[in-house]
Formats: structure tokens, C-alpha cells, sequence
């Protein structure tokens, strides 16, 4: 069969290369919503011995923790802490808030009521992205959030990593592809946002499971999609094995050429939330670009341009169905 192929930018895009949550934030509030980050105190099922212990070999949540979180404040106190922060520094007057560290669903049903009640009774307040993990939710939860997606902008963060069940199994994930699939399955038709969260570099991984995976995340009922590349930060089992025998991270360049190809073959309807990652320059080992990240976003902006290339360009409708 013929491959059916996209050749120009979708107007949906609004001047930029790929489709930017930005750019779909503005066109459903008419202004900068921001996000505010909470720390709610949570664990992974990978850490307390549930599925395994250790949690993921990558993973130091003091990475991307902002200064004003603490799970030893009330949500309450951090989103409005977090709030007259961000009024400040950027001058918006709307708010999402993010539970971000660990799995935000990773509780008794109750405990998330109270939780995410205290954060949607902030003023200004219109929504919540709740990070977690596929093995975290049940049919009880997901209904809470149909409810709490009547009134308000409620998105699901479906850590993924990698669709790969090899590299699930050592990066001690303790959960394969399919319990992924059925989380996002049971999430969709139901008024909830799914976001889908990749890391790209895994050392025994290269470019062909990155494409596949962009293919495949093009055939699933996704909303939004987030993109980091492979950090080794400290106080990690990967950065004791880097350590012990390094092995090859990313260059910046390199970067941008892999998350080119892979946002070319991306479904033009998928969002994209990040483009790449960011960890605290006190704990990353590698790889050390010195570069911001608005600094690595407008180097990928700038490459997309000068390629003249966009998300989807390669995109494949013949094999990409949406469900």
C-alpha cells in the first residue's frame, strides 16, 4: 500500500514547527496558563518493595523539584506559595497544578479527594496534571477524575520511558508496555487529557526503537506528549554505573538530531509538552551542555527551520490510525 504522507506545517501549528502546548493553551484560555508543582509526599510501587525496591535507576526527584515545594507543607500552602511565585515572575492570573514527584495516584481514593480538593479550592486554580505512573490507577480512581474533569482541565501524566519491555525490565520500571496500554485505555472517552512522558538515550537503545516508538505513540488515543533526554544525575544506581564504566549520553547535537527525527514521525494531533528535559546543574553528572533549556528549545526551533521540516512531516497516515 501506498504511504499516505503529510508535505506541509498544519495551520493548527500557529507559526511554530510542531504542535506546542503553548500554542494550545492560548487558544483554550486566551492567555499563559502556568503550572504550579506540588510535592505531595507520595512513593512508587518500584521503591517500597511492592513490585521492586530501589525505584527507577535514573531517578532523583531532586532533579526538577522547584525551591518552594515540600511535602512536609500542606498542598494547600504550596500552591498558594507557588502561586504568588509565579504571579510575580511571569504576570499570568491562571494556574494548573502538577503533582510531579513520584506517583501522584499511588494512595487510597480518599487520600487523593482530600489532596487534589485542597489544590482546585486555590482561586485561579483551573485544572490538575497528575503525574504518575500505568500500574497506579484503577477504574475507581479514573472515575474520581472524570468527575473532577466535568468542571475543570484535568490531565493524567502516564510515565512511559520507553515502550520497550527490555528497557522497562533494567531501568527496574517494574511494570511492562501492556500495563501502560491498559491505563491509557481505561483513561480515554472519559473528558481526561492523557500525557504520555519518553526518555530518549538510554545507552542500549538507538535511533530505530526511538522512531518505532514515535510510530506506535502516533496510533494511541494520546493527547499530550513530553520528551527528556536520558539525564545521569547523582545519588542514582545509573550514575554509580556510569561512574564505574561511563557509557555514551547524548551530545547536544546529537540531541537535536534524534528528537528531529522523532517529532517528524509524530501524529500532527499530539501536543507536545517538552521537547527536551532539565536537571539542576548541582546534581547532573551527564550530559553537561551548559545550556538552558529555552536555550535547547530554540536550538531545535532553529534546526527545524533550517531543515525546513516540521512535527509529522514524516508522519505515515497509512499506518497510523488513530483509535
Amino acid at each position: 500500500m501506498q504511504q499516505k504522507l503529510i508535505h506541509q506545517i498544519p495551520t493548527h501549528y500557529e507559526g511554530k514547527r510542531y504542535h506546542a502546548y503553548s500554542t494550545f493553551i492560548q487558544r483554550r484560555y486566551g492567555q499563559r496558563v502556568q503550572k504550579v508543582t506540588v510535592d505531595a509526599g507520595f512513593s512508587c510501587p518500584n521503591r517500597d518493595g511492592t513490585v521492586a525496591k530501589g525505584g527507577c535507576i535514573y531517578c532523583n526527584n531532586a532533579s526538577f523539584n522547584p525551591p518552594y515545594n515540600s511535602a512536609s507543607k500542606s498542598i494547600r500552602q504550596q500552591v498558594q506559595e507557588g502561586v504568588a511565585f509565579l504571579r510575580r515572575r511571569y504576570d499570568v492570573d491562571k494556574f494548573i497544578v502538577y503533582f510531579q514527584p513520584y506517583s501522584n495516584t499511588y494512595a487510597p481514593l480518599e487520600l487523593l479527594k482530600n489532596l487534589y480538593g485542597q489544590a482546585l479550592e486555590i482561586e485561579n486554580v483551573v485544572g490538575l496534571t497528575i503525574g504518575t505512573r500505568p500500574d497506579c490507577v484503577d477504574i475507581e480512581k479514573i472515575r474520581f477524575l472524570e468527575d473532577l474533569a466535568k468542571t475543570h482541565d484535568i490531565t493524567i501524566e502516564y510515565g512511559l520511558e520507553s515502550m520497550h519491555d527490555s528497557t522497562l525490565r533494567r531501568i527496574n520500571r517494574g511494570h511492562n508496555y501492556k500495563i501502560y496500554l491498559d491505563a491509557v485505555y481505561m483513561t480515554t472517552n472519559r473528558n481526561i487529557q492523557v500525557c504520555t512522558h519518553i526518555i530518549l538515550g538510554f545507552p542500549w537503545e538507538n535511533i530505530e526503537h526511538w522512531l518505532q516508538q514515535a510510530t506506535t505513540l502516533s496510533s494511541l488515543p494520546i493527547d499530550f506528549l513530553k520528551i527528556h533526554q536520558l539525564h545521569i544525575v547523582k545519588d542514582t544506581v545509573m550514575a554509580v554505573q556510569y561512574r564505574k564504566k561511563p557509557f555514551h549520553v547524548f551530545s547536544y547535537n546529537e540531541f537535536v538530531e534524534t528528537v528531529i527525527s522523532v517529532i517528524e514521525r509524530l501524529s500532527p494531533r499530539i501536543i507536545l509538552q517538552r521537547l527536551a528535559g532539565e536537571a539542576a546543574p548541582r546534581i547532573l553528572i551527564a550530559p553537561r551542555w551548559e545550556m538552558t533549556y529555552p536555550e535547547v528549545l530554540q536550538g531545535i526551533e532553529s534546526e527545524l527551520a533550517r531543515r525546513d521540516t516540521w512535527q509529522g512531516k514524516k508522519y505515515s497516515m497509512s499506518y497510523n490510525k488513530v483509535v
